[in-house]
């Protein structure tokens, strides 16, 4: 139509929709870096407790192994005799395990070498379990739970670990680790044997159940890991949604204010200023609906056009018929139906050219472009014309039908051949009786280059670029009225610019006009 349709090239396409994949994607790249932010976080939090729970578990265990091995030296000097069959006093061995010092937080337990219990820090030590009552209840009240008995199997799996323990322990080697006892309670167990020389004599079994308290202070320890990665995750939500969210909004409202508001373009400078996926699309849809209101600003002029053009020849019948009735005299009568005739000649020109040009957008938008043979096609459209020529018309010539080579262009067929039979059209209106058009066809730099040259009067130096104006015409003298709708040359200018062309008019050195088409050249 009356707008410039260009092509679309894929180099002039924005890289966020041109692929490139997630790590091509600014956006992608920002999204992923603040989500694994606060993994990283976590993760680095986590390793590093467990280290520190690892090296905690093991100074425990060391100091376990460090005390028992000092105790069963104790008892094997003090309570060891026979000889050359050592045995262990089981008395002696009780005595010295009650004189020494046991934390409450460790239990001691000794051994026979048949794994038969001599002695229990908890035991000789007359410790007594206590636990915090809870406040007595009131009447009415529902009464409080019994409290939960251990469960068999616990207590089955717990005596078992223990044996198992200590019957490895009678190897001669420590035994060294964490097990559960009886209660649920995790204890950090070390089993030192009671050795005379090589003979075992019994094993020393010294727990700690202070493990829960370390695994709570690491549990303590991790709170500021995940009350960073909680604060971090929180700041990239807000970062997202300032980023992405609130912008996708502003799109959206733009959009709906351009939908209901009649609003011609959107217009979002703050993010147009943006260097990454959202800043593509905001100029991408800022230039599409700029390209929209100028496409319907072309509507709205082009359409002003065709209703002044059309109400001249209609003005031109209805003064025509409303005359006829009045004239008597049949050579009026005939001039009247002649002037008739013309003026359906031309509205009938005017309306078919203007229904091609407002196809033309779309016809050009729905055949994918391919190669075109010019020079083919120049020498079928003349010979089209010569066949079809009457007596008196002028001869159209193409003067290059030998191409030593052939000159290719990218482009679409059809639209192509309807710029040059606009241009030879144009080019025989101007030509006197039997004169010549002549199209020659040259390639280089790229670029094929087709010339229709008349013998006319020439075209006027101000008017070289009015001529592809819409609905601008100049007939020559004695031309048949209403032979140019003055949509031919402008239509072929949009055909052109859509093919990534340019087309000029100028004027010959020896008289008439010649008409310049430059096409991008398609190299084999």
């Amino acid at each position: 139509m009356a707008s410039v349709t260009d092509t679309a090239k894929p180099e002039a396409l924005h890289g966020a929709f041109g692929g490139g994949g997630l790590f091509g994607s600014r956006l992608g790249r920002f999204i992923i870096a603040l989500n694994l932010l606060g993994l990283a976080i976590l993760i680095s939090g986590a390793l590093v407790l467990n280290e520190l729970r690892r090296g905690l578990v093991n100074a425990r265990i060391d100091s376990l192994t460090t005390q028992g091995e000092l105790i069963a030296n104790v008892i094997d000097r003090a309570a060891t005799v026979g000889e050359p069959e050592p045995m262990l006093e089981t008395e002696r061995a009780s005595d010295i395990l009650q004189l020494l010092f046991i934390p409450r937080s460790q239990r001691a337990r000794l051994f026979d070498a048949e794994g038969g219990l001599i002695a229990d820090s908890f035991v000789i030590s007359d410790r007594v379990e206590s636990k915090e009552l809870p406040p007595a209840r009131k009447r009415g009240e529902p009464a409080l739970m019994a409290p939960k008995r251990p469960n068999p199997r616990q207590v089955a799996a717990a005596r078992e670990a223990l044996a198992t323990e200590v019957s490895q322990a009678m190897l001669g080697r420590p035994v060294k680790g964490m097990r559960v006892t009886e209660t649920g309670e995790r204890v950090v167990s070390v089993s030192i044997p009671i050795q005379h020389v090589k003979a075992v004599l019994g094993v020393l079994v010294l727990e700690a159940s202070d493990v829960d308290e370390i695994i709570a202070r690491e549990r303590l320890a991790l709170a500021p890991f995940i009350l960073i990665a909680i604060l971090v995750m929180l700041v990239s939500s807000l970062l997202l949604n300032r980023l992405i969210a609130r912008p996708v909004r502003e799109l959206a409202f733009a959009a709906d204010r351009v939908t209901f508001s009649r609003a011609r373009a959107i217009s979002l400078p703050r993010l147009s200023k943006r260097k990454d996926e959202l800043g593509d699309l905001s100029r991408s849809l800022e230039t599409m609906t700029a390209t929209l209101s100028e496409r319907m600003d072309a509507i709205e002029a082009f359409a002003a056009d065709v209703a002044h053009e059309i109400r001249n020849p209609l003005t031109s019948i209805r003064s025509a018929v409303e005359t006829l009735d009045l004239v008597t005299d049949e050579k009026a009568r005939s001039r009247l139906m002649g002037i008739l005739k013309q003026d359906v000649q031309r509205l009938d020109r005017l309306v078919t050219d203007i229904s091609n040009a407002s196809r033309l957008d779309a016809e050009l938008s729905r055949e994918d472009p391919r190669r075109v043979d010019l020079g083919r096609l120049l020498f079928d459209i003349c010979a089209l014309y010569e066949a079809s020529s009457r007596k008196g018309e002028p001869h159209v010539r193409f003067t290059d039908p030998d191409l030593i080579e052939p000159v290719s262009v990218e482009g679409r067929e059809g639209p192509l051949s309807q710029v040059f039979r606009n241009l030879i059209d144009n080019a025989r209106s101007f030509s006197p009786a039997d004169g010549e058009v002549r199209i020659s066809l040259t390639h280089g730099r790229g670029e094929a280059v087709v010339c229709v040259e008349d013998s006319g009067p020439g075209i006027p130096p101000e008017n070289l670029e009015t001529v592809f104006e819409r609905f601008y015409t100049s007939r020559p003298k004695g031309a048949a009225f209403g032979g140019n709708s003055g949509l031919g040359l402008s239509i072929a200018r949009q055909i052109v610019s859509a093919h990534g062309g340019e087309i000029h008019a100028e004027n010959r050195p020896d008289g008439g006009a010649r008409f310049v088409v430059r096409l991008p050249e398609k190299k084999a």
